[in-house]
Protein backbone atom coordinates (compact mmCIF):
# COMPACT_ATOMS: atom_id res chain seq x y z
CA UNK A 1 0.00 0.00 0.00
CA UNK A 2 1.36 3.48 -0.90
CA UNK A 3 1.05 6.89 1.22
CA UNK A 4 2.19 9.76 -0.35
CA UNK A 5 2.14 12.92 1.01
CA UNK A 6 2.13 16.52 -0.85
CA UNK A 7 2.56 20.32 0.90
CA UNK A 8 1.65 19.27 4.26
CA UNK A 9 1.46 22.18 6.34
CA UNK A 10 0.64 21.86 10.00
CA UNK A 11 0.97 22.91 13.43
CA UNK A 12 -0.65 23.92 16.98
CA UNK A 13 -2.43 27.53 17.24
CA UNK A 14 -0.85 29.43 15.15
CA UNK A 15 2.59 28.34 15.37
CA UNK A 16 3.37 26.20 12.17
CA UNK A 17 5.65 23.39 12.08
CA UNK A 18 5.41 21.88 9.16
CA UNK A 19 6.08 24.04 5.94
CA UNK A 20 4.87 21.92 3.30
CA UNK A 21 6.36 18.60 3.30
CA UNK A 22 6.68 16.43 0.82
CA UNK A 23 7.58 12.27 1.36
CA UNK A 24 6.17 8.96 0.03
CA UNK A 25 6.37 5.16 0.77
CA UNK A 26 6.04 2.89 -1.49
CA UNK A 27 4.96 -0.86 -0.95
CA UNK A 28 7.16 -3.03 1.05
CA UNK A 29 9.36 0.25 1.97
CA UNK A 30 10.81 1.25 5.18
CA UNK A 31 11.39 4.86 5.20
CA UNK A 32 13.44 6.52 8.27
CA UNK A 33 12.42 10.09 9.55
CA UNK A 34 15.00 11.73 10.62
CA UNK A 35 15.47 15.26 12.00
CA UNK A 36 16.79 16.94 15.47
CA UNK A 37 13.78 17.48 18.26
CA UNK A 38 11.51 19.71 17.35
CA UNK A 39 12.01 19.27 13.11
CA UNK A 40 8.53 18.43 13.25
CA UNK A 41 8.74 14.68 12.87
CA UNK A 42 6.17 13.84 15.48
CA UNK A 43 3.87 16.11 13.94
CA UNK A 44 3.86 14.61 11.01
CA UNK A 45 3.15 11.39 12.01
CA UNK A 46 0.45 13.02 13.75
CA UNK A 47 -0.96 14.65 10.64
CA UNK A 48 -0.76 11.22 8.74
CA UNK A 49 -2.52 8.96 10.92
CA UNK A 50 -5.72 12.36 11.78
CA UNK A 51 -4.73 12.72 15.27
CA UNK A 52 -3.79 16.49 13.59
CA UNK A 53 -5.73 18.33 11.33
CA UNK A 54 -3.62 19.64 8.32
CA UNK A 55 -3.85 23.18 7.96
CA UNK A 56 -2.97 22.21 4.23
CA UNK A 57 -1.88 19.64 1.47
CA UNK A 58 -2.92 16.50 0.66
CA UNK A 59 -2.41 12.97 2.61
CA UNK A 60 -3.40 9.80 -0.17
CA UNK A 61 -3.09 5.80 1.37
CA UNK A 62 -3.49 3.59 -2.62
CA UNK A 63 -4.50 7.34 -4.04
CA UNK A 64 -7.16 7.77 -1.88
CA UNK A 65 -7.31 10.66 0.15
CA UNK A 66 -7.09 10.96 4.17
CA UNK A 67 -7.85 14.67 4.67
CA UNK A 68 -10.99 14.67 6.97
CA UNK A 69 -11.21 10.74 7.34
CA UNK A 70 -10.71 10.42 11.47
CA UNK A 71 -8.12 7.90 13.22
CA UNK A 72 -9.98 5.28 13.99
CA UNK A 73 -11.60 5.08 10.14
CA UNK A 74 -8.24 5.64 8.56
CA UNK A 75 -6.68 2.65 11.09
CA UNK A 76 -9.52 0.22 9.52
CA UNK A 77 -8.28 1.09 5.77
CA UNK A 78 -4.90 -0.24 6.93
CA UNK A 79 -2.62 2.81 8.42
CA UNK A 80 -1.88 2.31 12.01
CA UNK A 81 0.64 4.87 14.16
CA UNK A 82 2.41 3.22 17.54
CA UNK A 83 2.73 6.80 19.13
CA UNK A 84 5.67 7.97 20.83
CA UNK A 85 5.38 7.13 24.64
CA UNK A 86 3.65 3.75 24.08
CA UNK A 87 0.09 4.97 25.42
CA UNK A 88 -1.15 1.90 26.44
CA UNK A 89 -4.23 0.71 28.65
CA UNK A 90 -2.06 0.31 32.15
CA UNK A 91 -5.04 -0.98 34.04
CA UNK A 92 -5.79 -3.43 31.06
CA UNK A 93 -3.88 -7.16 30.84
CA UNK A 94 -2.26 -7.26 28.06
CA UNK A 95 -4.32 -9.49 26.01
CA UNK A 96 -6.86 -7.09 26.68
CA UNK A 97 -4.33 -4.62 24.74
CA UNK A 98 -4.10 -6.59 21.75
CA UNK A 99 -7.89 -7.10 22.03
CA UNK A 100 -8.38 -3.32 21.36
CA UNK A 101 -6.08 -3.18 18.95
CA UNK A 102 -8.60 -5.05 16.99
CA UNK A 103 -11.33 -3.43 17.14
CA UNK A 104 -12.26 -2.24 13.94
CA UNK A 105 -12.00 -5.87 12.53
CA UNK A 106 -14.65 -8.25 11.68
CA UNK A 107 -12.72 -11.36 10.98
CA UNK A 108 -12.27 -13.72 14.15
CA UNK A 109 -9.76 -16.21 12.37
CA UNK A 110 -7.73 -13.56 10.96
CA UNK A 111 -7.67 -11.51 14.51
CA UNK A 112 -6.04 -14.62 16.15
CA UNK A 113 -3.78 -15.46 13.19
CA UNK A 114 -2.60 -11.82 14.17
CA UNK A 115 -2.21 -12.51 17.65
CA UNK A 116 -0.42 -15.61 16.76
CA UNK A 117 2.07 -13.87 14.98
CA UNK A 118 2.37 -10.71 17.64
CA UNK A 119 2.93 -13.67 19.95
CA UNK A 120 5.88 -15.00 17.37
CA UNK A 121 7.65 -11.81 17.37
CA UNK A 122 6.98 -11.20 21.09
CA UNK A 123 7.03 -14.57 22.95
CA UNK A 124 7.03 -12.74 26.14
CA UNK A 125 3.62 -11.35 25.79
CA UNK A 126 2.08 -14.52 25.61
CA UNK A 127 3.61 -15.67 28.74
CA UNK A 128 2.55 -12.34 30.47
CA UNK A 129 -1.46 -12.55 28.75
CA UNK A 130 -2.86 -11.92 31.84
CA UNK A 131 -0.78 -9.34 33.51
CA UNK A 132 -1.92 -5.82 33.94
CA UNK A 133 0.01 -3.87 31.13
CA UNK A 134 1.09 -1.01 33.49
CA UNK A 135 3.40 -3.27 35.19
CA UNK A 136 5.30 -4.76 32.53
CA UNK A 137 8.54 -3.53 31.50
CA UNK A 138 9.71 -0.53 29.30
CA UNK A 139 10.58 -2.89 26.68
CA UNK A 140 8.14 -5.22 27.33
CA UNK A 141 5.65 -2.21 27.22
CA UNK A 142 7.07 -1.12 23.54
CA UNK A 143 6.84 -4.78 22.55
CA UNK A 144 2.79 -4.66 23.21
CA UNK A 145 2.70 -1.42 21.81
CA UNK A 146 3.56 -2.54 18.71
CA UNK A 147 2.13 -5.68 18.92
CA UNK A 148 -1.61 -3.89 19.69
CA UNK A 149 -1.20 -2.03 16.43
CA UNK A 150 0.14 -5.23 14.79
CA UNK A 151 -3.57 -6.54 15.19
CA UNK A 152 -5.14 -4.08 13.51
CA UNK A 153 -3.53 -6.17 10.26
CA UNK A 154 -1.95 -2.67 9.21
CA UNK A 155 -0.58 -2.41 5.55
CA UNK A 156 1.59 1.11 6.45
CA UNK A 157 2.98 0.90 9.96
CA UNK A 158 3.98 4.59 11.39
CA UNK A 159 6.52 3.68 14.48
CA UNK A 160 7.35 6.64 16.70
CA UNK A 161 10.73 6.28 18.36
CA UNK A 162 10.35 2.75 19.15
CA UNK A 163 13.59 2.28 20.87
CA UNK A 164 13.36 5.51 23.08
CA UNK A 165 14.70 4.69 26.84
CA UNK A 166 15.69 1.01 25.53
CA UNK A 167 18.68 -0.85 26.54
CA UNK A 168 20.74 -2.09 23.27
CA UNK A 169 19.54 -5.51 23.82
CA UNK A 170 16.18 -4.70 23.92
CA UNK A 171 16.80 -2.03 20.69
CA UNK A 172 18.00 -4.86 18.60
CA UNK A 173 15.20 -6.63 19.74
CA UNK A 174 12.45 -4.32 18.47
CA UNK A 175 14.81 -3.72 15.34
CA UNK A 176 14.17 -7.27 14.54
CA UNK A 177 10.92 -7.29 14.43
CA UNK A 178 10.78 -4.16 12.57
CA UNK A 179 12.51 -6.04 10.41
CA UNK A 180 10.00 -8.87 10.40
CA UNK A 181 7.39 -7.32 10.18
CA UNK A 182 8.58 -5.27 7.06
CA UNK A 183 9.40 -8.66 5.26
CA UNK A 184 5.66 -9.82 5.97
CA UNK A 185 4.73 -6.92 3.39
CA UNK A 186 3.78 -4.10 6.27
CA UNK A 187 5.10 -0.69 4.89
CA UNK A 188 6.90 1.35 7.12
CA UNK A 189 7.32 4.82 8.44
CA UNK A 190 9.90 4.94 10.99
CA UNK A 191 10.97 7.93 13.41
CA UNK A 192 14.04 6.98 15.30
CA UNK A 193 16.25 8.72 17.76
CA UNK A 194 19.17 6.49 16.34
CA UNK A 195 19.71 7.52 13.39
CA UNK A 196 22.57 4.57 12.37
CA UNK A 197 19.99 1.91 13.30
CA UNK A 198 17.20 3.50 11.02
CA UNK A 199 19.15 3.98 8.37
CA UNK A 200 20.59 0.25 8.18
CA UNK A 201 17.13 -0.18 8.68
CA UNK A 202 15.21 1.62 5.56
CA UNK A 203 15.71 1.72 1.92
CA UNK A 204 15.01 5.26 1.86
CA UNK A 205 15.20 8.18 4.35
CA UNK A 206 14.10 12.03 4.52
CA UNK A 207 15.88 14.67 6.64
CA UNK A 208 13.78 17.18 8.54
CA UNK A 209 15.10 20.45 9.74
CA UNK A 210 12.76 23.10 10.72
CA UNK A 211 9.59 21.81 9.23
CA UNK A 212 10.74 21.32 5.79
CA UNK A 213 12.53 17.95 3.89
CA UNK A 214 16.27 19.18 3.68
CA UNK A 215 17.33 16.21 2.36
CA UNK A 216 16.12 12.71 1.02
CA UNK A 217 17.64 9.71 -0.46
CA UNK A 218 18.77 6.12 -0.37
CA UNK A 219 19.57 5.09 3.16
CA UNK A 220 22.75 3.93 2.51
CA UNK A 221 23.48 6.73 0.83
CA UNK A 222 22.57 9.25 3.56
CA UNK A 223 24.69 6.71 5.80
CA UNK A 224 27.72 7.98 4.17
CA UNK A 225 26.44 11.63 3.54
CA UNK A 226 29.09 14.10 5.46
CA UNK A 227 26.58 16.65 6.63
CA UNK A 228 24.28 13.66 7.97
CA UNK A 229 27.53 11.79 9.65
CA UNK A 230 27.97 15.02 11.21
CA UNK A 231 24.53 16.10 12.27
CA UNK A 232 23.31 12.36 13.34
CA UNK A 233 25.73 9.92 13.85
CA UNK A 234 28.62 11.46 15.18
CA UNK A 235 30.92 11.34 12.40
Amino acid sequence: MRLTVEGLRAGYGAVEALHGIDLRVEPGEVVALLGANGAGKTTTLRAISGLLRPAAGAIRLDGEPLDGVPSHAIVARGLVQVPEGRRLFATLTVRENLDVGAFTRRDPAGVEASRTFVHRLFPVLRERERQLAGTLSGGEQQMLAIGRALMAAPKVLLLDEPSLGLSPILVRTILAAIREVNAEGVSILLVEQNARAALRLAHRAYVLVTGTVALEGPARELLEDPGVKRAYLGG
